[in-house]
């Protein structure tokens, strides 16, 4: 695999650290703003506000510019957003700082995934797609427990200013490693990756994710209680776990990218069949410790293997113009993020127990399996109403041939 891809990797880090550790860190910004923490929690939705707005929207109005300079450019922004949210006076500027900071983030995943893509051969894609998504998986192990315990020894202002690093960093890496033959724009600029949201398969497959990754979401932003209450784990104990799903989540993104270089849509099958029955067992699962971390480690295995799969489809589906369909699967990612939690918190609010958002989660998957399957319907239809044209197309000069 070429080493720019680890550019890519080292900017997925800073993006992955930055995303999840506010939910780490809300205490301290409550107490240091002066605020509540559910007010301090409209800081994790500005910033999945700023990815939904941002993906298509930057993907769209970059799209005749040199992809090695749009990245750059789009790390340059997050860096600003996290130095913002460093330097921000009260909690109106730092919420505008993080909405600026999620601007980027699925622009530079959707670019990103093209320029891995074009990097290698076609039988390596899905491989180098997981391997820019390990920067996103390995956040969640290292980048984002050291940035929480910052935060919490130094202050929440020093764990942006250290993101704010991270983010430079990557930018010299994109400066040095991405090279310029792989990076020109196609040729149908704008309009080109417009009309790729006007294709039905595009649609099925950001579908499949909200779907997918909504079960994930809908347990994974209840973990906690469920570790704690249900499992019997102390507070404490909480980050060590977390991580954990880390580990799991960089082990199917791995073994995701992989299989999904033999078989698309089998790797996508089977990782959504894997989703549903591990969000299924949760309830039995959860009610010992050692069986709890296991559960949460294949939760992160289990989604994470369709990551790949899945990004690699929608750009495949979008052939012609793949940038800004590429970053619309991102914009889909952080839709489950809030739809799912949302789901699993009505199934608490009903009073199902601790361990019903996995349950939802479940149903989910399967409805993601069901989009899945008539994703793959159509397609099958497609070719075979290509093939017959394409029969029928020849079948004439054949008979004029015979009549001879």
């Amino acid at each position: 695999m070429p080493l720019a891809l680890l550019a890519l990797a080292v900017g997925a880090f800073g993006i992955g650290t930055t995303e999840f550790v506010m939910m780490g860190l809300l205490p301290n910004v409550a107490d240091d703003l002066h605020t509540s923490i559910p007010t301090a929690g409209h800081l994790v939705s500005a910033y999945a506000l700023g990815v939904v707005i941002g993906a298509p929207l930057l993907a769209a109005v970059t799209a005749r510019m040199s992809r090695r300079t749009v990245l750059i450019g789009l790390m340059a922004l997050f860096v600003l957003g996290n130095a913002l949210s460093a330097l921000a006076p009260g909690y109106d500027w730092l919420l505008a700082a993080r909405f600026l900071s999620g601007l980027p983030h699925g622009a530079f995943f959707g670019v990103g995934a093209v320029v891995a893509t074009n990097l290698v051969a076609p039988e390596r894609k899905a491989r180098s797609v997981s391997l820019m998504f390990m920067g996103l998986t390995v956040a969640n192990i290292a980048g984002v427990p050291v940035a929480t315990l910052m935060g919490q020894h130094l202050g929440w202002r020093a764990t942006f200013l250290g993101v704010s690093a991270i983010g430079l960093a990557a930018i010299a890496s994109l400066f040095l490693l991405i090279p310029h033959d792989h990076t020109h724009a196609p040729a149908g600029g704008l309009r080109g990756e417009l009309a790729a949201l006007r294709s039905l398969p595009v649609w099925l497959a950001l579908g499949t994710t909200v779907a997918g990754f909504g079960a994930l979401f809908s347990a994974y932003s209840y973990v906690t209680p469920m570790l704690t209450d249900a499992a019997g784990y102390a507070d404490s104990s909480v980050t060590l776990l977390l991580a954990l799903f880390g580990v799991g989540a960089t082990i199917g993104n791995l073994v995701g990218g992989r299989l999904a270089d033999h078989s698309l849509r089998g790797t996508l099958f089977g990782g959504l069949t894997s989703l549903a029955a591990v969000l299924s067992l949760f309830p039995l699962l959860m009610s010992a410790e050692w069986s709890a971390a296991l559960a949460v480690t294949l939760l992160g295995m289990a989604a994470f293997v369709t990551g790949s799969p899945l990004q690699l489809m929608v750009m495949e589906k979008a052939s012609a113009a793949p940038s800004l369909a590429s970053s619309a699967n991102q914009a889909a990612f952080n839709l489950a993020n809030a739809g799912g939690a949302w789901i699993g918190g009505l199934a608490l609010a009903a009073g199902f127990g601790v361990t019903s958002p996995a349950l939802a989660g479940a149903t989910l998957a399967v409805l993601g399996l069901g989009v899945a399957g008539v994703a793959y319907a159509v397609d099958r239809r497609r070719e075979v109403v290509r093939v017959g044209r394409v029969v029928a197309t020849h079948v004439p000069e054949q008979s004029g041939a015979l009549h001879l």
